[in-house]
């Protein structure tokens, strides 16, 4: 295992030099989060197939292949098709908005209304997200070194805490290029022919598994409905897929990078099914089907090549993990300290005392604050998902929680608020709530994992979205047109990489001043709507 453990350790101290490269470039708010919003086709498409693709997809989608033959590929084959269909129909529309979060794109929909708590969600989900990535930090460290399960989550969480805060999207970006070429080395390349020929190829794999195991809907019909409506439609409003994309150099970059990288997860997916079933007919007795991906590994590999494929796994879990810990800090950072942050200041401020001007994300002083904000943000969420972590046991239902209350809450007004312009501020409340709520009820009434809640949640929701937003007036036609153009293109104002966000903030303390004089109910209500501003005392 020398030589294993070397692969192993020369890899993870790859990814804290990538983070310490990244730190050099990540000089403003833009470079930190989006990676200055300069991604090209190739690192666009291999950083976006790293993210969507971690652990769950990797060990979880060899453990669904061990459990249900090749229909086990049904998960990680929504998750493409949900990345293909955000890629193709509205990736360049959310490129072009130039903003940091998702809320920021509610707020400018609806006019600063829906903000706040679409944020308090999307931060829910990405923390559980970042959480459950890093739990499976130990099964791989107790294949590779026999490490204590509280250890290995400390020292898988420390490095993708470490390079996460250095550079921010930067030294994310850098590090999802290496483990997305080091997944394809030891997933596509080398562990599945070598999995398929040790189980006697395609003939003998047949012979030996029942017909289910090669039908292609094995795992069931409402089965594979039930991921669509989770991970397709997941993928689809994620921040941590959202951020992703807002690094895309363009529109086109987005739409064509995304496509490649959706086309690569659907043959990831049959790649995971293929070698799960090789394993069943290799060790058809394990005691979890989750054991599939550790044992086919440990017993079927040479060595060197062994430590490369645990070293695919190991990039599978920390590209998920880092992409899930920035959106969770940029979420928790920007949509809801800031606003807390702006009612405070606003609440303090005596009601002549002149506002400061400020110019978003341009340089100097002020650049360096909000690199340096953003950083801590980084740091304190990355040490919260570690304690959770270590707390937490059943890492399924964490995750199928996450995913039932931000689809529930947030697919309807996030895609609504993109394709039907009736939609009112009003309703998308309305929809975020009673999804929400009905989906947390009935996983409470009927268990976390049954599928009744992301059925009923998404029916409610859409329903109230629908009837609120007729009975309530439609969106001033003032919001709706600086809608349209940001969608266009069209936005004005900028910092010194073409951010909008100055242009926004500067508005936004124009409007303040209109508020009147020793209004405290109006002045936190405006600070709640600011959509892009440092709200500064």
């Amino acid at each position: 295992m020398a030589v294993d453990y070397a692969v192993i350790m020369l890899y993870l101290a790859g990814m804290l030099a990538m983070g310490w490269w990244g730190m050099r470039r990540a000089t403003s708010k833009s470079d930190f989060l989006v990676a200055g919003r300069r991604l090209g086709p190739a690192m666009y498409s291999g950083t976006m197939a790293a993210i969507v693709l971690g652990g769950a997809s990797t060990i979880g989608g060899v453990g669904l292949g061990y459990q249900y033959g090749l229909s086990g590929a049904w998960m990680v084959f929504t998750i493409g098709l949900g990345l293909l269909a955000l890629s193709l129909f509205f990736s360049a529309r959310i490129a072009r908005l130039k903003v940091y979060t998702v809320s920021e794109m509610l707020d400018l929909r609806y006019g600063g209304s829906a903000g706040i708590i679409s944020g308090v969600v999307m931060w829910a989900y990405t923390l559980m997200l970042a959480v459950t990535s890093t739990i499976a930090y130990a099964t791989i460290f107790d294949v590779l070194f026999g490490m204590d399960r509280t250890l290995s989550i400390v020292l898988g969480g420390a490095i993708v805490v470490a390079y996460s805060t250095l550079g921010g999207m930067w030294s994310i970006t850098l590090t999802d290029m290496v483990q997305f070429v080091v997944k394809t080395i030891g997933v596509l390349l080398l562990l599945l022919p070598i999995a398929v020929i040790k189980a006697g190829g395609f003939a003998e794999m047949k012979a030996h598994l029942p017909d289910d195991y090669f039908a292609p809907l094995g795992i069931g019909g409402q089965t594979v409905f039930t991921y669509v409506l989770i991970y397709s439609f997941g993928m689809l409003i994620g921040q941590d897929i959202w951020q992703r994309v807002f690094t895309a150099r363009g529109d086109k970059v987005a739409r064509l990078g995304g496509t490649a990288a959706g086309t690569y997860c659907l043959v990831y997916a049959l790649a995971g099914a293929v070698i799960g079933t090789a394993a069943k007919v290799l060790y058809p007795h394990l005691g979890s089907p989750d054991d599939a991906f550790a044992t086919i590994v440990k017993d079927a590999l040479p060595v060197g090549v062994r430590g490369l494929v645990l070293a695919a796994a190991l990039s599978a879990v920390m590209s998920t993990s880092s992409g899930a810990l920035i959106a969770c800090a940029t979420v928790a950072n920007n949509d809801i300290w800031s606003r807390v942050k702006g009612v405070a200041a606003l609440r303090r401020r005596p009601a002549a005392e002149p506002r400061a001007e400020h110019a978003g994300d341009g340089g100097g002083a002020e650049a360096h604050d909000e690199v340096r904000g953003n950083r801590v943000f980084i740091l304190l969420m990355g040490l919260a998902v570690i304690v959770i972590a270590i707390a937490l046991n059943n890492v399924v239902e964490a995750l199928t929680l996450a995913y039932n209350v931000l689809v529930g809450g947030l697919l309807v007004p996030i895609l609504g608020g993109l394709l039907w312009k009736r939609g009112t501020a009003a309703g998308a409340l309305a929809s975020v709530a009673v999804g929400g709520l009905t989906v947390i009820g009935l996983m409470v009434s009927l268990g976390v994992l049954a599928n009744e809640p992301i059925y009923y949640g998404l029916i409610t929701s859409l329903v109230a979205y629908v009837v609120v937003s007729l009975f309530t007036r439609p969106t001033d036609a003032a919001v709706l047109d600086a809608w349209r153009a940001r969608l266009a293109g069209r936005a004005d104002g900028g910092g010194a990489d073409g951010d909008p966000e100055a242009g926004a903030s500067a508005d936004a303390e124009a409007g303040a001043d209109d508020e009147p004089e020793g209004d405290t109910a109006g002045a936190v209500a405006l600070a709640l709507k600011l959509p892009f501003a440092v709200r500064q005392a």
